[in-house]
């Protein structure tokens, strides 16, 4: 079965500046599309709202339904900064570190180095399942991180042992 992971040449430029010179990215993905599903189910439901409202309502000046289709627009519009923020996001191991990189506005890069990574699992809820990702929770060492919990991940079995491999590679070799 074939991985669209993204390989270490096209790591994106967001995600690139935030490398040490010494390391380099083992892979790079994107949350999985399922993220934007509920979006995309409010703008259509939106959408059949504000054409029912708009043919039953009657206004002599349509004010009213002029303010229905702005109220639509502006799903449409959080829409579109949810499909760019989903362009924007990446999830990233490289050969000494786990990055978290979110944000359109404000840039977040969460990090984590692979050799405080204590424990780590996945979870798949039944729409996960069906749909093809996962939620990794993250673990180290007696502190809470940002890096706990990473949700909406592709191929959640493959980056396990991705990362899994590159943690015990990284335990018997002194870097």
């Amino acid at each position: 079965m074939g991985v669209r992971l993204i390989p270490n040449e096209t790591v994106p430029a967001s995600v690139y500046k935030h490398l040490l010179p010494h390391e380099t990215s083992v892979l790079t993905v994107r949350f999985h599309p399922a993220v934007l599903i509920r979006p995309v189910a409010e703008v259509l439901g939106g959408l059949a709202l504000a054409g029912l409202l708009s043919t039953t309502i009657a206004s002599p000046y349509g004010i009213a339904v002029l303010i229905i289709w702005i109220l639509w627009l502006v799903l449409v519009g959080r829409l579109l900064v949810k499909i760019y923020a989903w362009l924007e996001d990446y999830f990233v191991v490289t050969s000494q570190r786990v990055l978290l990189a979110t944000g359109i506005f404000n840039r977040t890069v969460n990090m984590m180095p692979l050799t405080k990574v204590t424990d780590m699992s996945f979870r798949r809820s039944a729409m996960g399942r069906l749909l093809g990702y996962g939620e990794f929770v993250v673990e180290s060492a007696g502190q809470d991180q940002a890096l706990r919990r990473v949700d909406h991940l592709p191929y959640p079995e493959q980056l396990y042992l991705e990362v899994c491999g590159l943690i015990f590679k990284g335990g018997d070799s002194d870097d």
